[in-house]
């Protein structure tokens, strides 16, 4: 049996072809409870829709925008190129992406950023950035406006239409945990926890979920409070130099962030990287030169792919009020360490 078409959903529906054709291109006119059938239709038959053909029937693409942190690093980076093959690979989709850079700890320019965004040249907008009043109130105002949002890599659970894309942040601060407490074995000292910021909302929920375990499972370790470096390289070597020197021992080291080159040398430089469990997020070139030498024990990544293409799509349907296969879009959590990267692998 082929795929479903028009006809079959109208069918399904109860409508008329007309109507099926205004709803899926979110034209005046129609009924809620209507769309809400449309919408029930289009799932019940497992309708999924053409969309190089309608955007070419209509004369009309996808303008898309990422707000990205405006400092560079190697997550951003793997992002920047998966956005580059996106827009040579969707360009019969008529689908273009570009980016906006915004300073990932100011929420006033992050706002401005956003507040600039005419609805007259954007169609949706995925936004990297902590979860503040300032961005929840600005994507608010987006969505008044008619532009689509995701919330990409960290959640903004308190604004409304900021669907989430990225991987369960608590589930992965549990993981670390599990993993921190058995390369531990049964020693003892203190867990150095750092990230970049406490506002972002991918940091919050991976402490949480770290501590969850690390007290039901290794209560032998201390776990220390959560230290901010805010991006400044000079500042992760300071936190670093003072935990390092202290007398108490440090039996591990959990990198929260994604950006964790510059505190990931400090710690080389004291020469106890493979003598300290070292466990941090996302694999990029420094991470992956990290596993191999042995100065890391875990990392935990998510398809750097898959987020972009994701977000992606799920804004096409938000922006062509049509569904998403939740299975399609749900970011995985992996577990790196030396032995399993793909390189070794191939």
């Amino acid at each position: 049996m082929g795929k479903p078409t028009t006809k079959d959903l109208a069918k399904a529906a109860g409508v008329s072809l007309a109507t099926v054709d205004r709803v899926l291109n979110a034209r005046a006119g129609v009924r809620q409870a209507t769309v809400e059938r449309v919408q029930k239709a289009i799932k019940e038959i497992d309708f999924v829709r053409d969309m190089a053909a309608a955007n070419l029937a209509r004369g009309k693409g996808y303008r898309l925008v990422f707000l990205l942190p405006d400092h560079d690093d190697e997550f951003i980076d793997l992002i920047q190129t998966a956005l580059a093959e996106v827009n040579r690979s969707m360009a019969h989709e008529r689908t273009v992406v570009s980016t906006i850079r915004a300073p990932s700890n100011d929420p006033h320019k992050i706002a401005m950023a956003l507040e600039s965004l005419d609805q007259n040249d954007i169609d949706g907008v995925a936004i990297m950035a902590p979860e503040t009043p300032h961005v929840r109130d600005a994507i608010a105002r987006l969505h008044a406006r008619g532009i689509a949002v995701v919330a990409f890599v960290s959640n903004h659970p308190t604004a409304e239409n900021a669907y989430f894309i990225g991987v369960d942040n608590a589930a992965a601060g549990r993981t670390v945990a599990q993993l921190m407490a058995r390369f531990t074995g049964e020693g003892r000292g203190r867990i150095l926890v750092l990230t970049e910021s406490m506002q972002a909302r991918d940091s919050q929920e991976r402490r949480l979920g770290f501590d969850s375990i690390m007290a039901k499972y290794a209560s032998r370790l201390t776990v220390m409070p959560s230290m901010e470096t805010y991006g400044d390289p000079a500042r992760a070597a300071h936190i670093i130099d003072i935990a390092l020197s202290s007398q108490t021992a440090l039996a591990g080291v959990y990198l929260m962030h994604h950006d964790i080159e510059s505190s990931m040398r400090a710690i080389q430089a004291y020469g106890v990287a493979k003598q300290t469990v070292i466990i941090g997020h996302e694999l990029t070139p420094h991470t992956r030169a990290c596993l191999m030498d042995g100065c890391m024990d875990a990392v935990i990544t998510q398809d750097v792919g898959h987020l972009v293409r994701s977000s992606i799509r799920v804004l096409r349907a938000k922006i062509s009020r049509l569904g998403t296969v939740a299975s399609q879009e749900r970011i995985r959590i992996e577990i790196i360490l030396r032995e399993n990267m793909p390189e070794l692998n191939t």
